[in-house]
């Protein structure tokens, strides 16, 4: 790295700390020839590979941006939200390439959507999925139905009617056992 003091081409690694939530790494760095200190942050590129075949860097907020839309109107919170455009960006990072295809990032919303909202999930997966009859709605209904969820809508609200949805829910699983 380039000293930004001296110009010098070569410089010292001090102390290295992730920082934001993991995804970028900032580094304290020592040139050897002026003896000065700076600062620089490293992010690896996450590129993604559009259905055109262009690439770009992968947006958080794309993601929110769509997330949002098939959550309008529902009672999810805007922190339920971020975490889970976070948990989608960490697990595209996590299959360590640096370019994914469009596809597998709308596959990586699919599921944590599901386990926030099932009304949600629906309305994103018709679009992604490209519902073109009742059909389509009903076969991604029987596999919502057959699927165990780890959280309903209800337990990520705190209202009452929301609670008590949930209850009466517990109630009904329990007397069916």
């Amino acid at each position: 790295m380039i000293c930004p003091f001296c110009r010098h081409d070569d410089s010292r690694v001090v102390d290295s700390r992730p920082v934001e939530d993991g995804t970028q790494i900032r580094r304290r760095r020592e040139c050897p020839e002026c003896g000065q200190r700076f600062s620089t942050q490293e992010v690896a590129l996450l590129n993604i590979i559009k259905r055109s075949g262009a690439t770009e860097p992968f947006s958080r907020e794309k993601v929110l941006v769509g997330v949002r839309k098939a959550c309008q109107g529902r009672p999810v919170n805007e922190d339920d939200l971020v975490l889970l455009a976070q948990r989608v960006e960490e697990t595209l990072r996590g299959t360590g390439q640096a370019e994914i295809e469009a596809q597998e990032v709308g596959m990586a919303i699919l599921a944590p959507l599901r386990d926030l909202d099932e009304v949600a999930y629906l309305r994103y997966a018709s679009v992604y999925r490209n519902f073109t009859s009742l059909e389509d709605f009903e076969g991604e209904i029987a596999l919502l139905r057959a699927l165990p969820s780890s959280n309903s809508s209800a337990s990520h609200s705190n209202s009452p009617a929301a609670n008590a949805v949930s209850n009466t829910n517990m109630q009904k699983i329990k007397s069916n056992n």
